[in-house]
Protein backbone atom coordinates (compact mmCIF):
# COMPACT_ATOMS: atom_id res chain seq x y z
CA UNK A 1 0.00 0.00 0.00
CA UNK A 2 1.10 3.59 -0.43
CA UNK A 3 2.75 5.32 2.53
CA UNK A 4 2.42 9.06 2.55
CA UNK A 5 0.93 12.17 4.13
CA UNK A 6 1.95 15.74 5.10
CA UNK A 7 1.77 19.22 3.47
CA UNK A 8 3.76 21.73 1.45
CA UNK A 9 3.31 25.07 3.21
CA UNK A 10 5.31 27.03 0.65
CA UNK A 11 2.63 26.17 -1.94
CA UNK A 12 -0.32 27.41 0.12
CA UNK A 13 -0.51 30.64 -1.86
CA UNK A 14 -1.28 28.66 -4.99
CA UNK A 15 -4.17 26.96 -3.25
CA UNK A 16 -5.67 30.26 -2.13
CA UNK A 17 -6.17 31.38 -5.73
CA UNK A 18 -8.54 28.48 -6.34
CA UNK A 19 -11.31 29.46 -3.92
CA UNK A 20 -14.66 29.81 -5.68
CA UNK A 21 -16.14 33.32 -5.62
CA UNK A 22 -19.33 34.02 -3.70
CA UNK A 23 -22.38 32.98 -5.68
CA UNK A 24 -20.41 30.64 -7.94
CA UNK A 25 -22.34 28.02 -9.84
CA UNK A 26 -22.72 24.72 -8.02
CA UNK A 27 -21.66 22.84 -11.11
CA UNK A 28 -18.33 23.44 -12.83
CA UNK A 29 -18.41 24.94 -16.29
CA UNK A 30 -17.73 22.33 -18.97
CA UNK A 31 -14.08 21.51 -19.45
CA UNK A 32 -12.64 22.54 -22.76
CA UNK A 33 -9.55 23.56 -24.68
CA UNK A 34 -7.09 25.52 -22.56
CA UNK A 35 -8.89 25.13 -19.22
CA UNK A 36 -6.06 23.25 -17.46
CA UNK A 37 -5.03 24.70 -14.10
CA UNK A 38 -2.06 22.80 -12.59
CA UNK A 39 -2.25 24.82 -9.37
CA UNK A 40 -5.55 23.05 -8.69
CA UNK A 41 -3.67 19.76 -8.30
CA UNK A 42 -1.15 21.40 -6.00
CA UNK A 43 -4.05 22.71 -3.95
CA UNK A 44 -5.60 19.24 -3.85
CA UNK A 45 -2.34 17.73 -2.59
CA UNK A 46 -2.05 20.41 0.10
CA UNK A 47 -5.61 19.86 1.29
CA UNK A 48 -5.21 16.06 1.17
CA UNK A 49 -1.98 16.18 3.14
CA UNK A 50 -3.33 18.64 5.69
CA UNK A 51 -6.35 16.40 6.28
CA UNK A 52 -4.03 13.40 6.78
CA UNK A 53 -2.02 15.31 9.33
CA UNK A 54 -4.98 16.81 11.19
CA UNK A 55 -7.74 14.21 10.78
CA UNK A 56 -5.84 10.95 10.23
CA UNK A 57 -4.17 9.25 7.30
CA UNK A 58 -6.89 6.83 6.20
CA UNK A 59 -9.62 9.33 7.04
CA UNK A 60 -8.02 11.69 4.53
CA UNK A 61 -7.66 8.96 1.93
CA UNK A 62 -11.38 8.20 2.24
CA UNK A 63 -12.37 11.85 2.00
CA UNK A 64 -10.36 12.57 -1.14
CA UNK A 65 -11.03 9.31 -3.01
CA UNK A 66 -13.16 9.17 -6.13
CA UNK A 67 -15.90 6.54 -6.04
CA UNK A 68 -13.88 4.44 -8.52
CA UNK A 69 -10.49 5.02 -6.87
CA UNK A 70 -7.99 2.15 -6.91
CA UNK A 71 -5.00 1.54 -4.63
CA UNK A 72 -2.62 -1.37 -4.15
CA UNK A 73 -2.48 -3.49 -1.01
CA UNK A 74 -0.45 -4.94 -2.77
CA UNK A 75 -3.03 -6.24 -5.27
CA UNK A 76 -5.42 -3.70 -6.80
CA UNK A 77 -8.37 -2.94 -4.51
CA UNK A 78 -11.29 -0.56 -4.68
CA UNK A 79 -10.07 2.13 -2.31
CA UNK A 80 -13.31 3.08 -0.60
CA UNK A 81 -14.10 -0.54 0.25
CA UNK A 82 -10.56 -1.20 1.52
CA UNK A 83 -10.49 2.02 3.55
CA UNK A 84 -13.94 1.59 5.04
CA UNK A 85 -13.60 1.40 8.83
CA UNK A 86 -9.79 1.23 8.69
CA UNK A 87 -8.18 2.73 11.78
CA UNK A 88 -5.80 5.63 11.26
CA UNK A 89 -2.16 5.08 12.25
CA UNK A 90 -0.97 7.20 15.21
CA UNK A 91 0.98 9.45 12.85
CA UNK A 92 0.57 10.03 9.12
CA UNK A 93 3.50 9.95 6.76
CA UNK A 94 4.54 13.27 5.24
CA UNK A 95 4.77 14.08 1.53
CA UNK A 96 5.16 16.81 -1.05
CA UNK A 97 4.66 16.91 -4.83
CA UNK A 98 7.61 17.51 -7.15
CA UNK A 99 6.01 17.15 -10.59
CA UNK A 100 2.59 17.77 -12.12
CA UNK A 101 1.17 16.76 -15.50
CA UNK A 102 -2.28 17.80 -16.70
CA UNK A 103 -4.53 17.29 -19.70
CA UNK A 104 -5.35 20.31 -21.87
CA UNK A 105 -8.97 20.37 -20.71
CA UNK A 106 -8.07 19.99 -17.02
CA UNK A 107 -10.23 16.91 -16.46
CA UNK A 108 -7.28 14.72 -15.42
CA UNK A 109 -3.93 15.33 -13.77
CA UNK A 110 -1.01 13.46 -12.25
CA UNK A 111 1.24 14.34 -9.34
CA UNK A 112 4.50 12.70 -8.35
CA UNK A 113 6.59 13.41 -5.28
CA UNK A 114 8.32 12.14 -2.18
CA UNK A 115 7.09 10.83 1.17
CA UNK A 116 8.73 10.31 4.53
CA UNK A 117 7.38 7.92 7.15
CA UNK A 118 7.29 8.49 10.93
CA UNK A 119 10.00 5.83 11.24
CA UNK A 120 12.30 7.68 8.84
CA UNK A 121 11.53 5.49 5.82
CA UNK A 122 11.39 7.27 2.47
CA UNK A 123 9.81 6.70 -0.91
CA UNK A 124 7.89 8.18 -3.82
CA UNK A 125 4.21 8.39 -4.74
CA UNK A 126 2.22 8.89 -7.92
CA UNK A 127 -1.39 10.03 -7.75
CA UNK A 128 -3.87 10.44 -10.57
CA UNK A 129 -6.56 13.07 -10.00
CA UNK A 130 -9.95 13.40 -11.69
CA UNK A 131 -11.92 16.63 -11.89
CA UNK A 132 -15.32 16.29 -10.26
CA UNK A 133 -18.53 17.62 -11.76
CA UNK A 134 -19.41 19.74 -8.74
CA UNK A 135 -17.11 22.72 -8.28
CA UNK A 136 -17.06 22.32 -4.49
CA UNK A 137 -15.49 18.87 -4.87
CA UNK A 138 -12.59 20.03 -7.04
CA UNK A 139 -10.37 17.00 -7.72
CA UNK A 140 -10.48 13.50 -6.24
CA UNK A 141 -7.85 10.83 -6.67
CA UNK A 142 -8.62 7.82 -8.86
CA UNK A 143 -5.30 5.97 -8.51
CA UNK A 144 -2.65 6.14 -5.80
CA UNK A 145 0.55 4.14 -5.78
CA UNK A 146 4.19 4.37 -4.77
CA UNK A 147 7.04 2.46 -3.21
CA UNK A 148 9.89 2.58 -0.70
CA UNK A 149 13.28 3.94 -1.77
CA UNK A 150 16.74 3.30 -0.35
CA UNK A 151 17.51 7.03 -0.62
CA UNK A 152 15.17 10.03 -0.63
CA UNK A 153 13.89 11.14 -4.02
CA UNK A 154 15.97 14.12 -5.13
CA UNK A 155 14.06 17.33 -4.54
CA UNK A 156 14.04 19.70 -7.51
CA UNK A 157 14.70 23.41 -7.14
CA UNK A 158 11.20 24.11 -8.44
CA UNK A 159 8.00 22.12 -8.73
CA UNK A 160 7.48 21.46 -12.45
CA UNK A 161 4.10 21.53 -14.19
CA UNK A 162 3.50 20.35 -17.75
CA UNK A 163 0.20 20.76 -19.60
CA UNK A 164 -0.69 18.69 -22.65
CA UNK A 165 -0.95 20.31 -26.05
CA UNK A 166 -4.57 21.01 -26.90
CA UNK A 167 -6.20 18.94 -29.64
CA UNK A 168 -7.07 20.69 -32.88
CA UNK A 169 -10.71 19.87 -32.36
CA UNK A 170 -12.47 19.41 -29.05
CA UNK A 171 -13.24 15.78 -28.43
CA UNK A 172 -16.92 14.91 -28.05
CA UNK A 173 -17.63 12.74 -24.99
CA UNK A 174 -21.13 11.26 -24.68
CA UNK A 175 -22.85 11.97 -21.39
CA UNK A 176 -23.78 8.39 -20.53
CA UNK A 177 -24.61 6.93 -17.11
CA UNK A 178 -21.49 5.51 -15.45
CA UNK A 179 -21.60 1.80 -14.75
CA UNK A 180 -20.88 0.89 -11.16
CA UNK A 181 -17.39 -0.52 -10.77
CA UNK A 182 -17.54 -3.73 -8.75
CA UNK A 183 -13.89 -4.75 -8.51
CA UNK A 184 -10.37 -3.61 -9.30
CA UNK A 185 -8.70 -5.60 -12.05
CA UNK A 186 -5.07 -6.58 -12.48
CA UNK A 187 -5.08 -4.19 -15.43
CA UNK A 188 -6.54 -0.70 -15.40
CA UNK A 189 -6.48 2.41 -17.55
CA UNK A 190 -8.04 5.83 -17.95
CA UNK A 191 -7.83 9.06 -19.88
CA UNK A 192 -8.92 12.69 -19.79
CA UNK A 193 -12.12 13.72 -21.55
CA UNK A 194 -10.12 15.23 -24.42
CA UNK A 195 -7.75 12.26 -24.68
CA UNK A 196 -4.59 14.34 -24.13
CA UNK A 197 -3.52 12.48 -20.96
CA UNK A 198 -3.72 8.71 -20.49
CA UNK A 199 -2.60 6.24 -17.83
CA UNK A 200 -2.44 2.49 -17.47
CA UNK A 201 -1.26 -0.04 -14.91
CA UNK A 202 -0.58 -3.76 -14.94
CA UNK A 203 -0.15 -6.07 -11.93
CA UNK A 204 1.38 -9.51 -12.41
CA UNK A 205 0.69 -12.69 -10.44
CA UNK A 206 3.52 -11.98 -7.98
CA UNK A 207 2.03 -8.48 -7.35
CA UNK A 208 4.77 -6.69 -9.29
CA UNK A 209 3.23 -3.70 -11.03
CA UNK A 210 3.94 -1.07 -13.64
CA UNK A 211 2.34 2.33 -14.19
CA UNK A 212 2.72 4.50 -17.28
CA UNK A 213 1.41 7.98 -18.06
CA UNK A 214 1.40 9.60 -21.51
CA UNK A 215 0.76 13.21 -22.52
CA UNK A 216 -0.02 14.77 -25.89
CA UNK A 217 2.99 16.77 -27.08
CA UNK A 218 3.98 17.90 -30.57
CA UNK A 219 1.03 16.17 -32.15
CA UNK A 220 1.56 12.75 -30.59
CA UNK A 221 1.19 10.93 -27.30
CA UNK A 222 4.51 10.85 -25.43
CA UNK A 223 5.26 8.78 -22.34
CA UNK A 224 6.13 11.14 -19.48
CA UNK A 225 6.16 8.72 -16.55
CA UNK A 226 6.94 5.05 -16.07
CA UNK A 227 7.40 3.30 -12.74
CA UNK A 228 7.80 -0.30 -11.67
CA UNK A 229 7.33 -1.90 -8.26
CA UNK A 230 8.83 -5.31 -7.45
CA UNK A 231 6.54 -8.17 -6.51
CA UNK A 232 5.49 -8.51 -2.87
CA UNK A 233 3.55 -11.04 -0.86
CA UNK A 234 -0.07 -10.67 0.16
Amino acid sequence: MTKRGGAVLMLAAAAMTLAAPAGAEKRRRPAGTGTANPSALIAAEIAFARAAREKGQWTAFRKFADDDAVMFAPQPVMAKAWLNGRKDPPQAVQWEPYQVWMSCDGTLGVTKGAWTGPDGSVGYFTTIWKQQKKIKDGYRWVLDQGDDLAEPLKKPDWLSAVVADCPRHRRAVPDEPREERREAGMDGAGQSDDGTLTWAYHVSADNARTLTVSLRKDGKMTQVLSSSVAGKGQ
